[in-house]
């Protein structure tokens, strides 16, 4: 039968000889770290391609395992699951797990395996209906994977408890809603693991383990933008998803605004009006409490920049911006950040990838705040 689960089995290959690659014309959304990770099939949950393939390759640190979470698959049913199939194989032993299709599907939501290094080969031939698949994994490392949906069959914890699961790097991009913000917290039909990227408790790129508790729901859960993301206004719902920041679990809480005792700017805009009054666009104005109008740089000025003197070193763990709309439609759409401990040796802000300057998502209009996390934090005097 098509459940060869554990069963030796010959001549299942993996174009992607390199660990953490995925290889193939039908690979969707896929992001692999070596401790966790989402992939899914092109289009999903759209209807998947005909005679497409991909073939990933997850590899754990020497040591560990990988486990397997089924988030959905859905390939259309055939015998033995031979038009439509997701087959994973361990590479070092043999073993192989599935073919998959609608007609035979996992026998159970986590796959536990005893080996570092899996393989995953979707294949398809033509077919008519069908979403694809969507997986995800970490290492024995971090158990309790919360993947990008509830476990079915988990009890929920009782209100107010707090508890924990562990996100796979890659849930940002996958498909479903999120509704609230990390002020209120989240109705709780909102895609959890989603929802802690846009309440910065997790990076996308890295994953990692959240903590949070179910509480008693809300009448209006307004929408954000925050962390490369939007949140939707949802109505009432009966329980509700809030996060905790490992910090604000003990005093002093790390979502408290930090103190400007000064601000700095490469330039600043003197405007003189139709009318000949003066407005001074000056960095001091940038504080988010201002009324009235805001800091702009001189126009024309290449490079500018705004820099806030914390008084002292400070862990600093994100930023809120915010558009000025006073006689002018004026914000900043995307930025970078470097900080510095003595105000003339900067560093740039990489993010958890530390492979590049790190360029944040901005605002989109002048009326609504944004907000985005460092993770890892700053810990600085000088922000610029």
């Amino acid at each position: 039968g098509p459940h060869q689960e554990g069963r030796q089995r010959q001549g299942t290959a993996c174009l992607s000889s390199l660990p953490g690659v995925s290889a193939g014309n039908g690979c969707g959304h896929t992001l692999l770290t070596p401790h966790s990770g989402t992939l899914s099939s092109k289009n999903y949950p759209g209807t998947y391609p005909n005679h497409t393939m991909c073939c990933w390759r997850l590899q754990a640190p020497p040591g560990t395992s990988l486990l397997l979470a089924f988030g959905d698959v859905d390939l259309e049913p055939s015998e033995h699951c031979a038009h439509s199939s997701l087959l994973l194989a361990d590479p070092q032993t043999g073993t192989a797990y599935g073919p998959y299709c609608r007609n035979s599907v996992p026998s159970a939501p986590l796959l536990v395996t005893n080996s570092s290094t899996v393989t995953v080969l979707f294949n398809s031939t033509s077919h008519r209906s069908g979403r694809g698949l969507l997986l995800s994994y970490a290492t024995s490392q971090h158990p309790g994977t919360g993947g990008h949906r509830d476990t079915p069959g988990t009890p929920d914890p009782p209100l107010t408890m707090h508890f924990s699961v562990y996100c796979p790097a890659g849930c940002k991009d996958i498909h479903g809603d999120i509704w609230g913000n990390p002020s209120q917290g989240y109705r709780d039909t909102s895609v959890l693991c989603k929802a802690a990227v846009h309440a910065g408790v997790i990076a996308d790129e890295l994953g990692g383990q959240v903590t949070l508790s179910r509480e008693k729901g809300i009448t209006l859960y307004e929408a954000a933008f925050a962390n490369g993301l939007h949140s939707k206004r949802g109505s009432l719902s009966e329980k509700r998803l809030v996060f905790h920041k490992v910090c604000c679990l003990l005093p002093p809480a790390c979502d408290d605004a930090l103190e400007v005792v000064a601000f700095n700017a490469s330039s600043w805009w003197h405007e003189v009006d139709a009318l000949g009054q003066d407005r001074a666009w000056v960095a001091e104005r940038a504080a988010l409490s201002t009324t009235g109008h805001s800091w702009a740089a001189e126009p024309g000025a290449e490079a500018a920049w705004l820099e806030l003197d914390l008084g002292t070193r400070r862990n600093v763990t994100g930023i809120i911006t915010k558009g000025s709309s006073e006689q002018h439609d004026y914000y900043v759409t995307s930025y970078h950040i470097s900080s510095s401990r003595d105000g003339k040796n900067w560093r740039p802000y990489r993010g958890s990838s530390g492979q590049e300057d790190k360029v944040f998502e901005g605002n989109a209009d002048s009326q609504g705040e944004v907000s985005n996390a460092f993770i890892p934090s700053i810990v600085a005097r000088y922000v610029r």
